[in-house]
């Protein structure tokens, strides 16, 4: 800065520390936690050195009078004394060094420097029974589809094996804990996330709740929208934007007649869609008791409704916006398991777990609510194609962090029987192997909401760079800032539930060494970051032996290593995944 510039720039500072001090007590008197917000940590500088400069001139003038007296009084030491010091102080006030380096415009950033994409180099702190686990199950028996040009779709019971995909989930989960029953399984978990949430090392006990987080995201209840007919058969023909209702029924199978949960204690769906009637007529034959979470009041469905539990977003944009109140499902629940669907997204890059949630809140992104638009916060400003670069505020992590949302949620499963494109998941069959022009027919399930993200993000920019990278990086800051919650890149303070705690690692991210070999830290013994375990032949396994092959030796070797346990969790599949 020149000197007339800076100059001039010192005589405007005064106003400037005095609109500061007014903005930050302001702010922060009705909620101290707000003093850790960035835009807070750049106005206390510059608050607390306009009061240094007032008590500055305060005492300057005051000695200044006594200077003045001791004159009079002939008491001339004492007023030299006075003198001196009078003027170094108003000197200094007006010359010195007190102004921040903001005003000189050398004012370090508050934000730290994007760390790189972090290649098998983990960052954060993995969670999980078995942290940072993610399972992906791939089966190609699971589809038969012809695709969007069949006339027919993909949710249709004729082209998803309902059969295979029960036993993709009962792997999974198996898989997830390492153990060798399911019963034995979901234990594990319940137990590591009791643990978790402060409700004790125990496992499922008999009456508590569970809410299950659909993407649902083709019954946009939009405006006014309540349609009487709530059939998929419309627009969205051939369309493969939601969780399928094969993975669906799957999952209450194992909730209901491996967990021991009663129907009545589950809720599914997703607050702001309506429960479409192909998913109600599919599920209902074997679980009628269970709750279908409808936006609107439906034959046979169950309205969501708010608590009366806050969100607070943690940036100041939303200050002045109607408060967000979960929906009532969510709160009352011991349990949440969170099951998106595996999509590329215009706005986001990818939508999975975290994104899933945008439909959480029962008022739509924009701030629709059955029929009425309100002047919520809106979550589209926030999504990297409004919002790009990196070192921002991101939305979902304050939601996939808060109390009643990731702090209870039991599973992240990602839906990937077909995938898609966009946020209405238009399916073109994949290139990446070992789907190889097929459909991807996989689940992913993990414990840990950033390492699955992270795994996700991996395979879409894998299939589709095009779409996934966009926004210079935008598309995974939020993964980088979930996996630093604590001091995050942004340096936001995030607070989800505004009661001045600020969130802690939601888990860990990285990614794979190439789309090839899929390798995480944990799967090259490198590092205690992602492991993911598939249940495709010789996926993730690499050469393990050192025979300068990666086969069916190698597979085993994996296996024999992958837990304490031993083949324990694997055993009952190892046939099963070495044919061919």
């Amino acid at each position: 800065m020149n000197p007339d510039a800076l100059r001039r720039t010192k005589i405007l500072w005064p106003i400037f520390g005095f609109c500061s001090l007014i903005w930050f007590l302001f702010r922060v008197i009705p909620k101290p936690s707000r003093a850790n917000y960035p835009c807070m940590r750049v106005a206390f500088p510059m608050a607390s050195t306009f009061l240094v400069w007032l008590v500055g001139l305060g005492i300057s003038g005051y000695l200044a009078h006594k200077a003045r007296k001791g004159i009079r009084e002939s008491r001339f030491i004492l007023a030299s004394i006075c003198g001196i010091i009078a003027t170094t102080t108003a000197w200094v006030s007006f010359n010195g060094n007190l102004i921040p380096s903001v005003y000189t415009g050398i004012v370090p950033s508050l934000r730290a420097e994007a760390p790189p994409d972090p290649v098998n180099d983990p960052i954060g702190e993995p969670k999980g029974s078995k942290p940072g686990r993610v399972v992906w199950v791939h089966d190609p028996v699971a589809t038969d589809w012809g695709g969007p040009g069949s006339g027919d779709s993909c949710w249709e019971p004729e082209h998803t094996n309902q059969a295979v995909v029960d036993d993709m989930m009962s792997r999974a989960v198996r898989w997830l804990a390492g153990k060798s029953t399911d019963a034995e399984a979901w234990d594990a978990l319940f137990h590591y996330t009791n643990l978790q949430k402060g409700a004790g090392d125990r496992g499922y006990q008999v009456g508590e709740k569970f809410v299950i987080k659909l993407n649902l995201t083709l019954c946009y209840v939009s405006s006014s929208s309540n349609p009487s007919n709530r059939s998929m058969l419309g627009s969205y023909l051939g369309k493969a934007g939601m969780t399928n209702p094969q993975l669906v029924l799957a999952l209450l199978r194992q909730l209901v007649h491996v967990v021991g949960a009663s129907q009545a204690e589950i809720s599914v769906g997703d607050p702001v869609n309506f429960f479409p009637q192909e998913w109600y007529d599919y599920l209902t034959p074997e679980f009628p008791d269970v709750h279908y979470l409808d936006h609107y009041s439906f034959t046979g469905r169950t309205q969501v409704q708010f608590s009366d539990t806050p969100l607070f977003w943690s940036t100041l944009d939303a200050d002045d916006k109607l408060r967000d109140y979960l929906p009532q499902s969510y709160v009352a629940a011991d349990y949440l398991i969170d099951f998106a669907v595996l999509k590329s997204h215009e706005r986001a890059g990818i939508t999975l777990c975290a994104k899933n949630h945008y439909g959480s809140l029962i008022r739509s992104p924009v701030g629709d609510l059955r029929g009425q638009n309100y002047d919520y916060y809106d979550l589209h400003t926030n999504t990297p194609i409004e919002l790009p670069g990196r070192l921002r505020y991101r939305a979902l992590v304050d939601l996939i962090g808060h109390d009643h949302i990731g702090g209870k949620t039991l599973l992240y499963l990602i839906d990937a029987l077909y995938g898609g494109k966009g946020w209405d998941g238009t399916p073109y069959k994949w290139n990446l192997a070992p789907f190889s022009g097929d459909w991807p027919s996989s689940l992913f399930v993990s414990q840990d909401p950033v390492a699955i993200d992270s795994v996700g993000f991996d395979f879409l920019l894998a299939e589709w760079p095009q779409e996934v990278s966009v926004a210079d990086g935008g598309a995974q800051d939020y993964l980088h800032e979930a996996a630093l919650a604590e001091n995050p890149p942004s340096g936001t303070f995030y607070d989800p539930e505004g009661d001045g705690t600020v969130m802690t690692s939601l888990g860990v991210h990285e990614h794979w060494n190439n789309p090839v070999d899929k390798q995480y830290s944990r799967n090259l013994g490198s590092g205690a970051g992602i492991e993911l375990v598939s249940s495709d032949p010789l996926a993730c396994v690499g050469d393990l032996d050192g025979d300068g092959d990666v086969d069916g030796w190698d597979l085993v070797e994996f296996i024999e290593n992958f837990d304490p346990a031993g083949l324990a969790g694997f055993a009952p599949d190892f046939g099963r995944l070495c044919e061919g």
